[in-house]
């Protein structure tokens, strides 16, 4: 087999890579052991090997390009599984070490990955964490990310979903709303009321709510004055201001109804979630700091879960 790649262009990419992260040739030539120049002869030796400009230079800052954050993702993967196949061949791998790149959604990182971060970090010190809160869809491969979480299955059959938890959904408003304009207790109430309207920054189309009646899902399309896209969470902070009713998941309103600050309605409707996963490319290796990972988040939810039942907290 034809060589793709021989020493010094290996021993470039790592240089690249080091001053994508330092953001400076000269820190990146400090971290390396290297000169300055040697650094931009390496970077100069890649945009030439590749025909793309990799950083925009000025006299004080080194930028990205689009395709140089691309190149940086994959060379920054590549270079990961490189170190870490010779450590699990040659046995030295006893923790799992390296960055691990996570996009998780904003109301889901919030109230339950955050905060479960630093115990994992205690149980895993070589493993640094990168998160990106997002609602969007990503491009694994593009963006160099190992995990996604998210709320709904992918489309995508090259991705393996892992189910971490069934959320469930509740509505909810202040006490002093439901003072103001009344309590409602049945589906069709919901049209004298101001219910929080959350829409999709993809399509601008509006979520309907979601409900059990009868053994049946009966999604509703409810209507107010109040419209959040982009951020979730937007909705139950309107509600924790007296702004009306809002359908969140329950974990993100759980401390409210526990103080009372806020108050759950409409409970013989309730029984609707939507199940959070784990997602992660198909067929490729999966470094360990990943599969830890993984382990990690379904054993500490599943324990949640079990604290919830023995509570009788749904």
């Amino acid at each position: 087999m034809k060589r793709q790649l021989d020493d010094l262009q290996l021993g470039s990419m790592e240089l690249f890579c080091l001053a994508a992260e330092l953001g400076s040739f000269t820190a990146a030539a400090t971290a390396a052991g290297v000169t300055p120049a040697a650094v931009s002869r390496s970077v100069s030796r890649l945009e030439a090997r590749l025909g793309v400009r990799l950083f925009q230079r000025t006299t004080r800052h080194i930028l990205l390009t689009d395709g140089g954050r691309l190149y940086f993702a994959q060379c920054r993967q590549a270079l990961n599984l490189l170190v870490e196949a010779e450590r699990e061949v040659t046995g030295q791998q006893v923790a799992p070490v390296g960055c691990l790149r996570i996009s998780c959604s904003t109301a889901y990182g919030h109230y339950r990955l955050l905060p479960m971060l630093p115990a994992f970090r205690a149980r895993f010190p070589g493993v640094q964490i990168e998160i990106h809160l997002c609602n969007r869809n990503i491009d694994f491969a593009g963006e160099g990310f190992d995990l996604a979480i998210r709320a709904r299955p992918p489309t995508d059959s090259s991705l393996i979903a892992r189910k971490l938890e069934d959320a469930m959904l509740v509505v909810v408003a202040t006490p002093d709303y439901l003072a103001r304009v009344g309590t409602p207790t049945t589906l069709e109430a919901l049209r004298q009321h101001s219910c929080i309207q959350f829409e999709l920054p993809s399509s601008g189309k509006r979520i309907s709510w979601q409900f059990q009646q009868d053994g049946n899902d009966v999604d509703v399309i409810t209507e107010g004055d109040y419209f959040v896209s982009e951020e979730v969470l937007g909705v139950a902070t309107l509600a924790r201001s007296g702004a009306g009713l809002c359908q969140t998941y329950r974990f993100v309103v759980a401390e409210d109804l526990r103080q009372g600050t806020l108050v759950e309605v409409l409970q013989p409707f309730a029984g609707r979630s939507r199940p959070f996963s784990l997602l992660y490319p198909h067929g490729r290796h999966t470094p360990q700091r990943v599969r830890v990972f993984i382990d990690y988040m379904i054993a500490e939810l599943g324990s949640v879960k079990a604290s919830l039942h023995e509570s009788g907290f749904r």
